[in-house]
């Protein structure tokens, strides 16, 4: 572990004071490639509702002076991860509308994805980029827009209207960080900002995200934190290796998908009868295993 605090604290914590959002601003043009400020944070309506919060928990929800948002979210569960992200960024894209606007007047999301755990699949890649666009079935032609519309819109192409998601893979990352980007991904890795590191907002964090500025309660708080992650994502794995050779030995299919979900839920129950034996709060409990506050409490 670095001498600075984790990311997933920081943004729950530090980085909602507006003193602080020098940090995500680096980060975000860092990411996206694009300068950007942000205006101020806003909640998420569904981030408080108590029965499915479980399913569009909102980390931070950023809006920038251009009225765009920016849901970033840290997440080391990655029970159905791809169906979150869509139904988080879809759930804003009908929140910020006011009823009786017109569709003009849907906002532009961006949904930022920060995972700590192997995400699956063939990809390589340490970051991706998913964006909408629309192909010809004939002639493989990428829809465009008129004119008129790129003037209204204010945009170049029709993906610029959709929801685009990033997604970082973090513990992916095994290489000399050499770009700014690279330089994020391996403070999101490892905690540590290296002095050498340049990057936009890293030299923020690296003044306002130390270790040694917490206070001898917060410090305990955030190591138990650390401590909940790590056994969280052992039980995940071990459950997983449990499952492949329980599907393994049945010779289905079917087996490993089954015993590979049970085998999570399981691991996400276990730890969370750990954390309520700790006294930790409901809240966190739920953050950290996405069960629902009733499966919790039955436990």
């Amino acid at each position: 572990m670095g001498n600075y605090i984790r990311f997933d604290w920081a943004i729950k914590r530090l980085l909602r004071d507006k003193a602080n959002f020098a940090v995500l601003e680096g980060f975000l043009t860092t990411l996206l490639g694009m300068k950007l400020t942000i205006s101020r944070l806003l909640e998420s309506e569904g981030n408080q509702e108590r029965e499915y919060s479980k399913f569009n928990r909102v980390d931070l929800l950023a809006e920038n002076t251009e009225g765009e948002l920016f849901l970033i979210e840290v997440q080391n569960n990655e029970y159905a991860y791809f169906q979150r992200m869509l139904f988080g960024a879809s759930k804003l894209v009908t929140e910020y509308i006011n009823r009786g606007d017109n569709y003009d007047k849907v906002r532009k999301v961006y949904s930022v994805n920060v995972v700590y755990f192997p995400l699956g699949g063939h990809g390589c890649d340490v970051v991706y980029h998913g964006k909408t666009e629309f192909l010809g079935l004939t002639t493989g032609e990428k829809l465009d827009l008129s004119p008129y519309q790129k003037q209204l819109f204010r945009v170049d192409e029709v993906s610029q209207l959709y929801p685009e998601y990033y997604i970082l893979k973090v513990n992916d990352f095994n290489s000399v960080a050499r770009t700014p980007l690279e330089e994020w991904i391996y403070y999101l890795k490892t905690g540590d900002i290296p002095e050498s590191a340049s990057a936009p907002g890293l030299a923020q964090a690296r003044e306002r995200l130390r270790l040694d500025t917490m206070s001898e309660g917060e410090r305990r708080a955030y190591y138990s934190h650390i401590d909940d992650i790590v056994s969280l994502q052992d039980t995940i794995v071990n459950s997983r290796r449990e499952s492949f050779e329980s599907g393994k030995a049945e010779g289905r299919k079917e087996g490993l998908a089954e015993g590979r979900e049970e085998g999570e839920y399981s691991a996400h129950i276990k730890i969370a009868r750990k954390m309520k034996a700790k006294g930790k709060p409901l809240a966190e409990i739920t953050e950290l295993t996405g069960l629902s506050e009733e499966e919790i409490e039955r436990l």
